[in-house]
């Protein structure tokens, strides 16, 4: 088993051999297999997962519907994802997969930042702030002289920041607590409180 979804539930702290390690909390929710991918069949093997039960059944699409009618659930899952690992359809995937001192990483939707300017978005130094040299926070200089007459390409400037997906690699699993469906990664992982975030093995 290579990954899950998960709910990113906040940060708290552990201590390990003496020191206060800072760790992530995710619930990973017991997913279901609903279809399993064959080399013969589809070129590639993999598994399909729902994760986290749809209240709403007016939410889901006619086609999904389809898959977890064939697949024989009972429940209309609200994200379905697939993973590179083997199992069968019906086999339920909980987080006792994971264990202690695993590598992994965790991607999400980054924290939106909205519309900033080139120090926070770019990390540009800015200009003197003092002796009024009326340049703090600008970006400076953005374009060449007569040639070409314009900016180029790809120039970092001003705008929309955040709210991204992100990867956060190599990763340490601190703590798996089985009865919770709880997951304690060491660091910070994107997003904000309650965002929803999908932890793959690594190696």
């Amino acid at each position: 088993m290579t990954g899950m979804v998960g709910r990113k539930l906040g940060m708290t702290q552990v201590f390990e051999g003496g020191r206060l390690v800072p760790v992530t909390v995710i619930e990973a929710q017991p997913g279901f297999v609903l279809e399993v991918k064959t080399r013969q069949k589809h070129g590639y093997e993999a598994v399909k997962v729902g994760f986290l039960e749809q209240r709403k059944q007016k939410l889901v699409t006619r086609p999904m519907k389809g898959v977890f009618e064939k697949a024989g659930s009972k429940a209309l899952y609200r994200y379905v994802r697939e993973f590179p690992m083997e199992g069968q359809v019906g086999e339920t995937v909980t987080v006792e997969k994971f264990a202690k001192g695993d590598k992994v990483s965790v991607s999400g939707l980054s924290k939106g930042k909205g519309f900033q300017g080139v120090m926070k978005r770019h990390g540009y130094s800015g200009g003197p702030s003092s002796h009024g040299s009326m340049f703090n926070r600008a970006p400076g200089s953005i374009g060449a002289s007569s040639f070409p007459s314009r900016v180029w390409k790809g120039k970092a400037l001003p705008g929309h920041m955040g709210a991204v997906r992100v990867t956060t690699k190599n990763l340490h699993i601190e703590d798996v607590r089985v009865e919770q469906n709880l997951i304690l990664v060491r660091g910070s992982v994107p997003g904000a409180t309650g965002t929803i975030v999908e932890i793959r093995k690594e190696g």
